[in-house]
């Protein structure tokens, strides 16, 4: 298709399998990372010199995010999809979490997609181009061990809900997405209470999906330029159900996640 597409946290999981699935319909893909390494091995196995730039950053530091723009006008001169895929997530109960660990989700997660896409803008009104974020139903219903988490979905949802309105005039189109429980890293690297790995593992509610099969939903979604994608049915009735019957949801949450609430 042509278009030049800018992949946050593109090196490995959901990421990763967007670009493939980008470089498969013969887009051109900027792969941002803060893993060089890892990206430049993800540059060998495309093997599309022509098609694919890789960029490390850091998506909570703005002069990089600013200097990754700049880059991308100055490479291709154009903008048509900005993919803010690039997260962090913790396993703690909130009371006994380090402030260094809420700020750095928060940072990650809510921060550094609204610089980015501020920053991005010009080039995407240029284009009539699509802005996807990859939220999460933890920003719509409470998940115990994940407060930062939660707040950082929730207030990214509020942010590009808002800005949706605010850009529809321009012809740009935003994808919120909202996945449940994904086979990628970013539960494997999920941060403790203070700030290290993680050390119990993940509680989870419904079918583990692959990023490959996550991907194939957004690329759907993205070219009928859709406004919303619940891909999972289960995590979209709990939403409902926290809105319709909030005791009963904390009951049955509270219950599925009780290795969460252990200190």
């Amino acid at each position: 298709m042509n278009r030049v597409v800018l992949v946050t946290g593109a090196a490995s999981g959901l990421g990763w399998a967007l670009s493939r699935a980008f470089l498969a319909v013969g887009d051109k893909v900027v792969l941002v990372d803060r893993d060089e390494q890892l990206l430049q091995q993800r540059q060998q196995e495309c093997g599309e010199p022509g098609r694919i730039r890789t960029c490390v950053c850091d998506v909570t530091e703005q002069q990089q995010l600013a200097s990754l723009i700049a880059e991308v006008d100055s490479h291709f001169g154009r903008l048509d999809v900005l993919v803010n895929n690039a997260g962090i997530t913790h396993r703690s109960p909130a009371a006994d979490t380090n402030a260094a660990v809420l700020k750095k989700v928060m940072a990650v997660d809510w921060q550094g997609p609204v610089e980015l896409t501020l920053l991005a803008l010009p080039m995407l009104k240029r284009s009539g181009g699509q802005i996807i974020c990859i939220g999460s139903m933890a920003g719509w219903m409470p998940v115990p061990g994940r407060a930062a988490y939660c707040a950082a979905k929730s207030a990214l949802a509020q942010f590009f809900e808002v800005l949706r309105l605010e850009v529809a005039a321009d012809g740009v189109a935003v994808l919120m997405v909202y996945p449940s429980f994904l086979d990628t890293p970013i539960e494997k690297n999920a941060l403790g209470h203070d700030g290290g790995r993680a050390k119990h593992s993940r509680s989870t509610v419904g079918n583990i999906r692959s990023a490959e099969w996550m991907a194939e939903k957004i690329i759907g979604a993205m070219n009928q330029r859709r406004p919303w994608l619940f891909p999972d049915g289960l995590s979209a009735f709990a939403s409902i159900l926290w809105r319709v019957w909030p005791s009963l949801y904390m009951r049955l949450i509270r219950r599925r996640f009780a290795s969460e609430l252990q200190r």
